[in-house]
């Protein structure tokens, strides 16, 4: 009995170190087969653009099915909150975006927390001067060459004019009040101005270091005497007409009693339904006024600043690359560099990747070797101003807080809070203090 007990427990102690090293082999097999697949990498993208948020959303998850190994959370500015404010909140707190889109401005504001990547194969192929470079190193993707004046319904003007709209007929102030009484007179609201900060201070006052010259150098020399205190912007030409057409807008505008109340959602609506002509915004917006009207025609007309045609900015829409993305070094893993990396080549060179620029977003992309043509008719309407030389630079060297700063000064011009004199103080007061 005792040889057997003996025997059983041998037994028995050799089937648990067969099973002991047979479930070793199999943990083995398990981390090796782990260790040999590719992990996931998550990454940030802070998207300063909300009105094409929905479609960056879809954009990420096309992109993670053609890179099963990257996921994009995208992260969003704050209402009322530039870039720039989001991405410094960002970095104080010690999460920054992998990839933040940030207005040109802001770029060389980070140029120490942000990645080199003058190495990229897009560079290559970016358009002239589309890049931030300092020190010899490309600091950020321009992500959109987009344009803004006044978006035309074709469907109200022809009907308005009793024929078929020609966009070239408006070359000067008189023109632009004609045509807003002939949409009056056809039963029709003439314009609608979106109260925002970054449309006003941004977009519109544009014009008024833009239309100065067709000479950019003038264009510099005139921001210098803003800088140094010693422009006169009460008595400047530019100013003055830009601001006599701002009067003609707010006296024909959709919201005229109440201007300052309208969301930006509101344009897309009356534009895309028919109830105004004229909207003051750029090409971004096609995919909200699709939504209204998928088939219509839309088209730019410029913002003329005088009575004689010729006048430089009266045929001209302002075009650039407003937004850039830029890849942060301080707080990402290599591997989260690596994939947005990858995530910026896709936009480039994938086909799903160049679809979400061109379709998707209606983007006039920044690269030469993007042969998508664009489909929408706001993008088409600035691709023919630019093929026939009729554009004036869209600032985006303007400080970071430019269009918040004087954005709001627009607005109190807009509620006649204050009048022309109190609004050019504010802007001389504003670049004289600008650091």
């Amino acid at each position: 009995m005792q040889k057997k007990a003996s025997l059983l427990c041998l037994l028995m102690a050799f089937s648990l170190l067969i099973a002991a090293c047979g479930s070793g082999n199999r943990t083995e097999s398990s981390d090796a087969s782990s260790s040999g697949s590719e992990q996931t990498v998550k990454i940030t993208l802070l998207n300063s653009k909300s009105e094409v948020q929905e479609q960056l959303e879809e954009a990420v998850n096309v992109f993670h099915h053609d890179h099963p190994n990257i996921e994009i959370e995208i992260l969003t500015t704050g209402n009322g909150q530039s870039p720039f404010e989001k991405a410094s909140q960002l970095y104080a707190a010690g999460n920054p975006a992998t990839i933040s889109m940030l207005d040109p401005a802001d770029v060389e504001q980070f140029k120490d927390r942000i990645l080199d990547l003058s190495g990229e194969k897009w560079v290559a192929d970016a358009i002239d001067n589309s890049t931030t470079v300092v020190d010899g190193k490309v600091l950020d993707f321009p992500f959109a060459v987009e344009g803004f004046g006044f978006i035309y319904n074709k469907r109200v003007l022809d009907e308005a004019v009793g024929g078929s709209f020609d966009p070239t007929s408006i070359q000067t102030r008189d023109g632009l009040k004609n045509l807003f009484m002939r949409i009056e007179a056809a039963g029709k609201q003439a314009l609608h101005i979106s109260p925002l900060d970054w449309s006003l201070g941004a977009h519109f006052l544009n014009f008024l270091y833009a239309d100065q010259s067709q000479d950019y150098a003038q264009v510099e020399t005139f921001i210098e005497k803003l800088r140094t205190g010693n422009a006169d912007v009460a008595g400047n030409a530019v100013f003055n007409g830009l601001m006599d057409t701002f009067d003609l807008m707010k006296e024909h505008n959709s919201d005229k009693k109440s201007p300052l109340t309208a969301t930006y959602d509101k344009g897309p609506e009356l534009i895309g339904n028919g109830e105004v002509g004229l909207w003051f915004m750029g090409n971004w917006a096609w995919p909200n006024i699709q939504a209204f009207d998928p088939e219509g025609e839309y088209g730019f007309l410029p913002v003329p600043i005088s009575n004689n045609a010729s006048d430089y900015g009266n045929t001209q829409i302002a075009t650039a690359v407003t937004k850039r993305l830029v890849v942060d070094k301080e707080r990402s893993t290599p591997d989260q560099q690596a994939a947005a990396k990858q995530f910026l080549e896709w936009l480039v060179y994938e086909s799903n990747g160049q679809d979400f620029l061109v379709n998707k977003v209606s983007i006039i992309p920044a690269f030469k070797n993007i042969a998508l043509e664009p489909r929408d008719p706001l993008s088409k309407s600035i691709k023919d101003y630019m093929n026939r030389g009729k554009t004036v630079v869209g600032m985006t060297s303007l400080p970071s807080d430019h269009w918040s700063v004087l954005g709001a000064s627009m607005q109190k011009y807009l509620a006649n809070v204050i009048d022309r004199a109190g609004l050019a103080k504010e802007i001389e007061d504003y670049w004289k203090n600008v650091k």
